[in-house]
C-alpha cells in the first residue's frame, strides 16, 4: 500500500475543506437514528395489539425480550463481521432487517409472527449496528475528537426515540398501529442508499488518514483482520475469572432491567392504566430521552473526577428510591411530581455507562472494549427478562405496582454490588518508590 499523508485528499475534501471523517460520522448518525426508530414502537403499540388480537401483555413483552436479547448477544461479534465483509455492507444489511421486520408486522395474525418480526429480525438488525458500529467508526476515522464523536453517535439512540416516539404515538392514535410500523420501515429503508453511497470502511479507502492523525502515521490505514469472533470468546474466558467482571455484569443486568425492560417497555402502558392518554405518556418518554443525553455527558465529566464505584452506588440507589415512589405519582395527568421523576430518570438512564466503562478499563486493560461489550450483553439480558416478567406481573396482578417495588429492591442490590468492587492496586516499581 502506498504511503499516505494528510495531503492525499479526495475531491470532496479539496472542495469543502471538511475532513471525510465528519461526513462518515453524519451518515453513521442518521443510520443509527433509522435503526433506533423501532425501539420507540413497542411501548406505544403494546396496548393496541392487546386490544385487537387479545394477546396478553406478557406475550407481547416476550417479543421485546427476544429483541433485546439478540441485541445484546450479537454485539460482541458484530465488529468481527464488519471486519470480514465491510462496515457499509453490514450496516446496510442491518437497516434492511429492521425495515423488513417492521414492515412485516402489518401482516401478522399470530404471536409467533410478532416474535419473529419484532424479536428476531429487528433484534439482529439493531444489535449489528449499535455499539460495535460506534466503536468501529470512531476507532478507524478519528484520532482527535474521538470522545466527542463517540458521545454524539451514542446519543443517536436517544435521538431516534425523540424523533419517532411522538410520531408513532400520533399515527397509532389516528390511523391504528399498522401505520407507524410502515413509517418506521420506510425510514430505515431510506437510510440504506446513503450508507452504500457514502460510508467507507477506512480513511485510506478515500486517500486520507484518520482525522487528527499525524503525517506519516498509520492511523486510518486499512489493516489485516485480527482475532474476530474467536478473540471475543477468549476475552470472555479471561475476564470471567475476575470477581469484578461478575459484579459489573450483575449491576448492569439490573440496570437494563430497570430501564429498557421496565420503563422503556412498560411505562406508557402503566401510565395509560391510570387514565393518562398514550400521547401524554409518550411525550414524557421523549423527555427521558432529552435528559438522557444531558445525564450521560455529565456522568462522563464526573467519572473523570470521582471514584466510579461511588458514582454507580449513587446512581443505583437514587434510581431505586425513585421507583418506590412511582406508583403514587401515576395518574390521569402529568403532575409536577411526575415531571420531577421523568427528569431525574432521564438524567440517570445511561449515566451508569461512563463509570462502568472506566472500571472495565481499570481492571481489564487492553481487553476493556470487548469486556464492556460482554457486560453490555448482560444489560440486554436483564432488559429481556424484565420485559417479559413485568408483563406477566401486569397480567396476573392487574397492575404494575409489584414490578416497581421489585425493581427498587434490585437497584439496592446493584448498589451493594458496585460498592463491593475493589480498586485495582497498581504494583509499585521499587526504583520509582525510592525516587
Amino acid at each position: 500500500m502506498r504511503d499516505l499523508t494528510v495531503t492525499d485528499r479526495p475531491g470532496l475534501l479539496r472542495r469543502t475543506g471538511i475532513h471525510p471523517a465528519w461526513f462518515v460520522a453524519i451518515i453513521g448518525f442518521f443510520a443509527l437514528i433509522g435503526a433506533a426508530g423501532f425501539r420507540s414502537v413497542p411501548s406505544v403499540l403494546m396496548d393496541p395489539l392487546h386490544q385487537e388480537f387479545g394477546w396478553s401483555i406478557g406475550t407481547i413483552g416476550a417479543a421485546v425480550s427476544v429483541n433485546v436479547t439478540l441485541y445484546g448477544l450479537i454485539s460482541p461479534f458484530a465488529a468481527a463481521l464488519m471486519d470480514r465483509v465491510g462496515v457499509r455492507y453490514v450496516v446496510a444489511g442491518s437497516l434492511l432487517l429492521v425495515s423488513l421486520g417492521a414492515g412485516l408486522t402489518v401482516f401478522m395474525t399470530q404471536p409467533w409472527q410478532l416474535w419473529l418480526t419484532w424479536g428476531v429480525l429487528v433484534g439482529v438488525g439493531v444489535g449489528s449496528m449499535s455499539m460495535p458500529f460506534v466503536a468501529t467508526i470512531t476507532g478507524r476515522w478519528f484520532v482527535r475528537q474521538r470522545g466527542l464523536v463517540t458521545g454524539i453517535l451514542t446519543a443517536a439512540g436517544a435521538t431516534g426515540q425523540l424523533v419517532f416516539l411522538p410520531l408513532v404515538s400520533m399515527l397509532a392514535q389516528a390511523h391504528g398501529w399498522r401505520a407507524p410500523s410502515v413509517v418506521v420501515a420506510g425510514i430505515a429503508l431510506l437510510a440504506v442508499p446513503l450508507v452504500l453511497l457514502f460510508l467507507r470502511d477506512f480513511p485510506s479507502d478515500v486517500g486520507v488518514l484518520a482525522y487528527g492523525a499525524e503525517p506519516g502515521s498509520t492511523d486510518g490505514v486499512r489493516t489485516e483482520i485480527k482475532g474476530g469472533a474467536t478473540e471475543a470468546l477468549k476475552v470472555l474466558a479471561r475476564c470471567s475469572r475476575s470477581p469484578v467482571f461478575w459484579l459489573l455484569v450483575g449491576g448492569f443486568m439490573i440496570c437494563g432491567a430497570t430501564t429498557v425492560g421496565l420503563i422503556q417497555t412498560h411505562f406508557v402502558t402503566a401510565a395509560h392504566d391510570h387514565g393518562m392518554p398514550i400521547t401524554t405518556a409518550a411525550s414524557l418518554m421523549v423527555l427521558v430521552g432529552i435528559f438522557d443525553i444531558v445525564g450521560t455527558v455529565l456522568s462522563g465529566w464526573l467519572t473523570d473526577r470521582i471514584d466510579s464505584r461511588y458514582l454507580l452506588v449513587a446512581y443505583y440507589t437514587l434510581r431505586g428510591v425513585s421507583l418506590l415512589f412511582l406508583p403514587s405519582l401515576l395518574g390521569p395527568t402529568a403532575a409536577p411530581s411526575m415531571w420531577v421523576f421523568i427528569i431525574f430518570y432521564g438524567l440517570d438512564w445511561i449515566a451508569t455507562v461512563p463509570p462502568t466503562v472506566a472500571l472495565c478499563r481499570e481492571h481489564f486493560g487492553d481487553d476493556a472494549p470487548i469486556a464492556f461489550c460482554w457486560v453490555f450483553t448482560s444489560h440486554q439480558l436483564g432488559a429481556a427478562i424484565a420485559a417479559t416478567g413485568v408483563g406477566i406481573i401486569r397480567d396476573v396482578q392487574g397492575s404494575y405496582n409489584l414490578a416497581w417495588y421489585l425493581a427498587g429492591g434490585l437497584c439496592a442490590i446493584a448498589a451493594v454490588m458496585s460498592l463491593a468492587i475493589r480498586r485495582k492496586i497498581v504494583p509499585v516499581i521499587p526504583q520509582l518508590a525510592a525516587a
